[in-house]
């Protein structure tokens, strides 16, 4: 397998992956396109990661950082989202990027992963039942036609 070079977002991030993370999701996910301040701020209170084959962008990726309950026995939970290109699906990149997002997840503390799919994405759902998530909820955001699935990483 070729190994995808990482490139983290937040901090002292170049413009240009905050550039080419904004680009995979506002390609991926066009119903929601962010600007780069949105990018910068999602940089400061998530893990966000692009990934290069080479000079090429192949895609991004999120982590959540766990939230729990302390009140409750609510599991700590982390959402992990990987997000490929169409052009560069079905060679294993999202698995690798995945399987970085799921170990940082878990040294954040994680106890239960989760993901987040737009239904117009069937590569993306087909990727996470693969990949052992099973389906939790169905639900349009406000002024959506388009609904969103929530998905949890089986036991």
């Amino acid at each position: 397998m070729t190994t995808l070079r990482f490139e983290h977002v937040g901090g002292e991030a170049s413009l240009r992956s905050l550039q080419d993370w904004r680009h995979v999701h506002n390609t991926i996910i066009p119903a929601h396109p962010l600007s780069l301040d949105d990018v910068r701020e999602r940089a400061g209170r998530n893990h966000l990661e692009v990934a290069y084959l080479d000079d090429t962008l192949i895609g991004c990726s999120t982590v959540r950082p766990p939230t729990d309950a302390p009140a409750t026995d609510t599991p700590a939970a982390a959402t992990v989202i990987a997000r490929v290109l169409a052009a560069h699906r079905r060679r294993g990149f999202g698995g690798e990027m995945y399987e970085r997002g799921l170990k940082h997840a878990r040294t954040l503390g994680a106890e239960v992963i989760e993901t987040v799919v737009l239904s117009s994405n069937p590569d993306g759902l087909r990727f996470a039942l693969k990949h052992g998530f099973a389906e939790t909820e169905r639900y349009l955001l406000p002024g959506d036609t388009v609904p969103w699935i929530d998905l949890r990483l089986s036991d």
